[in-house]
């Protein structure tokens, strides 16, 4: 640490947290979390994984500093068979005034979670926390963000400033919260402001809460819960490619529990502007149903088409479904619309922007940023102004 930086407090002090439905003590720090602590008890291990991880959360202050530095503890999965330690836990990256300032940072490897093959956790390596340094920065005063590893849990453990911290300045934008999987987490995103709702959210002004959890889009009740009661003056939801891969519904209970979700959300929201968006592009699962499974790092689908008129699922069927559902639900409700995926990633530019047949690329994830941008922010869009 150097002599000259000032400890600012983490708690009850000057810097606020954005983009976290909650912000929990820890032992070493503090730890924001994308859905609030009570939902730990009503799922699983991997679901607290994505809740603790850090898609869309910064740390925000106005301060003239010119050198910074956190104190965090990551911790990162690991398949145990492929030890030694990993030295990758994502990367930091500080905006000025909503400008990037240099090149991501690299983010130090604390804890390790060593998991089997079905991403269960079978050990644990205990880390230290450490510093990260943003030297450098810009004379005079300004708006600091400081963003968080997407894909690691990070639990913030100190901050310090050559310069007095104040609170930072309140945007007045309007608040979007957006709901999905992991095409929406975006693990695969280059760092942080690769994220694309971060990237849609940066480009119309908005302030964003991303619950993009990956592998865990499967309308729980409880993620349901928690954005009826969180603060939001928009709403995406980007519904499909996890339940049907996991084959988890039939046609005849994919509605009712659509139906539900929806219904949960606006008992907080009654008017908020809410946006169904159906699946991105996604060869496999088309026009066959999953389950799926990974041959060679390849996406592929193992169910019956045949099924298909039983009532299993495809990604053509989903989108069909939740533009009905949306269709039938706008005759009360004015302000519920919807997308169609296939208008921010088609199918003829899966082999380009998929790099494994399921998730984009990192200029694939800037690709759907900047379209839904365009489409839901832009003029005429359903979110514009």
């Amino acid at each position: 640490m150097t002599d000259a930086l000032r400890q600012v407090p983490l708690t009850d002090g000057p810097a606020e947290i954005r983009g976290a439905l909650e912000v929990v003590p820890t032992e070493v720090g503090v730890l924001p979390r994308r859905l609030p602590e009570w939902t730990v008890a009503q799922s699983d291990a991997s679901m607290e994984r994505q809740a603790t991880a850090g898609s869309g959360v910064r740390l925000a202050f106005r301060s003239a500093a010119t050198v910074i530095e956190l104190d965090v503890l990551t911790t990162v999965p690991m398949m145990a068979e492929n030890e030694p330690r990993p030295d990758d836990a994502g990367t930091f990256e500080i905006t000025c005034d909503g400008v990037a300032v240099g090149e991501p940072v690299p983010a130090p490897v604390g804890n390790v979670q060593l998991m089997d093959l079905t991403m269960t956790q079978v050990g644990f390596v205990a880390g230290r926390p450490a510093t990260v340094r943003f030297p450098a920065l810009p004379a005079g005063p300004k708006e600091i963000e400081i963003w968080l590893p997407h894909w690691a849990r990070t639990e913030l453990v100190a901050l310090r400033a050559d310069a007095d911290v104040e609170p930072p300045t309140p945007t007045g934008n309007r608040k979007w919260l957006h709901h999905g999987s992991s095409i929406s987490a975006c693990n695969e995103a280059e760092s942080p402001l690769g994220v694309w709702p971060v990237i849609a959210a940066r480009a119309a002004g908005v302030d964003p809460v991303n619950l993009g959890l990956s592998g865990n889009c499967f309308l729980d009740p409880f993620v349901a819960r928690s954005i009826r009661d969180a603060e939001a003056d928009l709403i995406s939801l980007k519904l499909g490619i996890n339940f049907t891969a996991r084959a988890a519904y039939r046609l005849r209970t994919l509605g009712p529990t659509v139906h539900g979700f929806l219904d949960t959300v606006r008992e907080g929201h009654p008017d908020t502007p809410l946006l169904v968006v159906a699946p991105i592009a996604c060869p496999a699962l088309e026009r066959t149903p999953g389950p799926t499974v990974w041959r060679e790092d390849v996406f592929h689908a193992t169910g019956d088409p045949a099924t298909v008129a039983a009532g299993a699922l495809t990604l053509e069927v989903v989108r069909r479904e939740l533009r009905r559902i949306v269709a039938e639900r706008a005759k009360q409700d004015p302000n519920i619309f919807y997308l169609d995926g296939l208008r921010l990633l088609a199918l003829d530019e899966a082999d380009e922007l998929l790099g494994e047949g399921l998730h984009p690329t990192a200029a694939g994830y800037r690709v759907i940023g900047e379209r839904f941008a365009e489409m839901v922010f832009g003029a005429g869009g359903v979110f514009a102004g």
